[in-house]
């Protein structure tokens, strides 16, 4: 793909593009209307497809100490998510899509404008090669149902972005977790031996994806700044692969706790914390900072959203 380089990792927007805030419900969800689970979105840059959520048996390991087996004890104190949240529906266990606003009226609004008017999207479809990317289809359940989204701690899956701090912390409540005070999540990811960066105290590129090259918004639009809510940004790939990775899939950006580690925390997506002025940590993976541990953003409200923003838990 020719590509479109820019190296500005903003994730902001513009007014118009923010819009409303959640509509996440407190209350139960009907019933699905015909009881069977839709497939799942195509990813479009993994081979093993279908394989969209694994079961926890799966990915991860067996329970060591106080904390559940998908978290990483830190010194005895909390517990936080090895992995950054995927998200599934509270109250039926299916997978939600990783490429939308977690919620029924933003998936349905979102996927309606991307797909519904293209002319309309002319200037943000980008070129004739970035337009071949199709929009991921949400499960059709998403579309029609409310529901309340849970976040799930998992190795080699796509983390779910599009994300605000609200959803955020409501996905971890129905975990039974919370999110993570800042100084929780500074001290899980500079490790045991309280290194500035997960690997060490010195920035080595491409250790966590964090700073990468390219932007997914230059790439599909032509420029950084805009189409912040495209679902197709997470789907972008350069020359050295996906930009956002699959949970896990780096073994040197790990923070170390005993013989356990934590994943992620620096790069692939900025990650939400307990903080009522919305502050969201970590950098993403087209953020060029080179801050590691005390990567920070706070120029955001907690409704904000877009495809950088994700979250894992504390307990």
């Amino acid at each position: 793909m020719a590509v479109v380089v820019s190296l500005g990792g903003c994730t902001c927007e513009t007014e118009a593009e923010r819009g409303p805030s959640s509509d996440v419900s407190p209350v139960a969800p009907p019933p699905d209307v015909d009881g069977t689970a839709p497939p799942l979105p195509r990813r479009l840059y993994l081979p093993d497809a279908g394989r969209v959520v694994r079961s926890e048996a799966e990915t991860t390991p067996p329970a060591l100490g106080r904390c559940p087996s998908e978290m990483v004890d830190v010194a005895g104190e909390f517990c936080i998510d090895r992995y950054e949240a995927s998200f599934i529906d509270h109250d039926r266990e299916r997978p939600v899509s990783p490429f939308f606003h977690p919620t029924r009226a933003r998936t349905r609004s979102s996927y309606a404008e991307w797909r519904a008017e293209p002319a309309a999207h002319a200037a943000l479809l980008g070129g004739p090669a970035a337009r071949p990317l199709e929009v991921p289809a949400p499960p059709d359940w998403q579309l029609r149902e409310a529901f309340r989204p849970r976040a799930k701690s998992l190795a080699g899956v796509q983390p779910q972005g599009y994300l605000n701090g609200v959803v955020a912390r409501a996905a971890c409540e129905n975990a039974g977790k919370r999110l993570c005070l800042e100084e929780e999540w500074v001290r899980a990811c500079r490790g045991e031996l309280d290194r500035s960066y997960p690997y060490g105290d010195t920035y080595e590129a491409g250790v966590c994806n964090v700073a990468r090259e390219n932007h997914p918004a230059a790439i599909l639009h032509g420029n950084a700044s805009v189409g912040h809510r495209d679902p197709r940004l997470n789907l972008v790939e350069d020359g050295s692969g996906p930009l956002l990775r699959p949970t896990g899939s780096l073994p040197r950006c790990t923070s170390r706790w005993g013989d356990d580690a934590i994943y992620d925390m620096v790069g692939n997506l900025d990650e939400w914390i307990d903080d009522e002025s919305g502050v969201f940590v970590g950098g993403f993976y087209a953020r060029q900072t080179e801050a590691g541990c005390a990567a920070r953003i706070g120029a955001h409200p907690l409704e904000y959203y877009d495809y950088s923003l994700g979250v894992r838990c504390c307990a």
